[in-house]
């Protein structure tokens, strides 16, 4: 049997609409090869300091093709790969399948940059973490 051989855009800055904003709390909102009926939500990096943000972009900056970089937060986490040297990837789940989105330098470095303390998100960005909250409200509740 024939290994299969996936081929997926690039995101890029310049490139059509992927990217339906960023919310509040660092989570980035992308639409699927620039969908909008597939949306897919990532956890962004937080960072305390300006000092863990340069830490953090200097760790991305030296990533070499085949390794990668975690991101941790308190609830989820995303991983970067670098593929190449102008090629990063972040893993998510898009209708219960792994899916790595492909980024270019430039785009990854300004997602990461929005992990800046004085970084203040625009309006449309506000109302993508209403909606975040609104969907949190949703889920049950667990009780012991």
């Amino acid at each position: 049997m024939l290994e299969a051989f996936v081929l997926s855009p690039r995101y890029s800055l310049d490139a059509a609409n992927w990217l339906e904003g960023i919310d509040p709390s660092r989570h980035y909102w992308l639409w699927v090869n620039g969908d909008p009926q597939l949306p897919v939500i990532i956890p962004g990096l937080i960072v305390s300091s300006i000092e863990e943000l340069r830490t953090v972009i200097g760790q991305f900056r030296s990533l070499q093709p085949g390794e990668s970089l975690k991101l941790t937060r308190i609830v989820g986490s995303c991983k970067i790969h670098c593929v190449s040297s102008n090629c990063y990837a972040i893993e998510a789940r898009v209708d219960s399948a792994l899916v790595w989105h492909l980024f270019d330098r430039e785009t990854m470095e300004s997602l990461l940059m929005a992990a800046h303390p004085d970084w203040l998100p625009g309006e449309k960005d506000l109302e993508l973490g209403r909606k975040a909250l609104m969907r949190s409200l949703n889920q049950p509740v667990y009780v012991p």
